[in-house]
């Protein structure tokens, strides 16, 4: 029971470390007009470091889709619907949820590596001794760029697995690309695209969030390092876990108050 204790008590600690972070960076917003370079810079260093990887993850995201509403679909001879089936599911859920976690790997443990590293060999205090404000001139340009890096990153892996459903459709189903584009419009409507564009946006905002505070924070020398990059993947994950049930609990919400008017 103590053990469970100190767990919560650490996760709840962190937990308000993060938030009392965020209102740090929140009241610094006012400079970002005087560092929009820094924010463009992060913004192509992210989309160039990600790119690949996330394009990947989206197609074959998109082909494994496919290939498991193949099996469905064939069983109930609805092998027409297979396009609108499979990308109405990547798009409302799995999609973003399954890149996130890639960019989570990818993004969040370099970012809060990079970070740490400024930490523990006192960068950041040099930085704060000349006068500068470090959340100013290193927290805030990386989460914005983060976050705006993150949310295309995430569009464009949805977008790649719309291509990946189709090709598998193709080579495995034995559906046409006509067969199968024709029925998306028919299934995911606006609401599904609306839902997975604000996934996008959520998860994008929780790996800039935990990335940063993980990083800023870090102690210990190179230990501390390793240690802020393991504990921001693990709180990145569980993050987007939290954050995906609470957002598809909220827009179950506004769809049921839509349709009940």
């Amino acid at each position: 029971m103590r053990a469970w204790a100190g767990s919560i008590q650490l996760i709840v600690a962190d937990m308000g470390g993060c938030m009392l972070f965020l209102g740090e960076v929140y009241r610094r917003f006012y400079a970002l007009a005087q560092r929009r370079h820094l924010v463009f810079d992060q913004i192509y260093q992210v989309t160039l470091q990600s790119l690949a990887t996330t394009a990947l993850a989206g197609f074959f995201v998109g082909a494994i889709m496919t290939v498991q509403f193949t099996l469905q679909a064939k069983s109930f001879g609805a092998l027409g619907f297979l396009g609108g089936l499979a990308t109405s599911a990547t798009f409302r859920e799995v999609g973003p949820l399954l890149i996130a976690f890639m960019l989570s790997g990818k993004v969040g443990a370099y970012t809060a590596a990079e970070l740490a590293t400024m930490k523990v060999t006192e960068q950041i205090d040099a930085i704060r001794c000349l006068g500068a404000d470090p959340i100013v001139e290193i927290i805030l340009p990386r989460f914005v760029g983060i976050i705006i890096a993150s949310f295309f990153l995430l569009l464009m892996g949805l977008i790649m697995s719309t291509v990946g459903g189709t090709l598998l459709a193709i080579m495995f189903s034995g559906v046409s690309v006509e067969e199968y584009l024709r029925h998306i419009p028919t299934i995911l409507n606006p609401l599904s695209v609306l839902s997975g564009v604000f996934k996008c946006a959520v998860f994008a905002f929780t790996l800039a969030a935990i990335c940063t505070y993980k990083g800023y924070t870090a102690t210990g020398g190179a230990r501390g390092v390793g240690r802020a990059v393991v504990n921001t993947a693990v709180a990145t994950m569980i993050g987007i876990v939290l954050t995906d049930w609470l957002t598809s609990y909220i827009l179950d919400q506004i769809l049921k108050a839509f349709i009940l008017s």
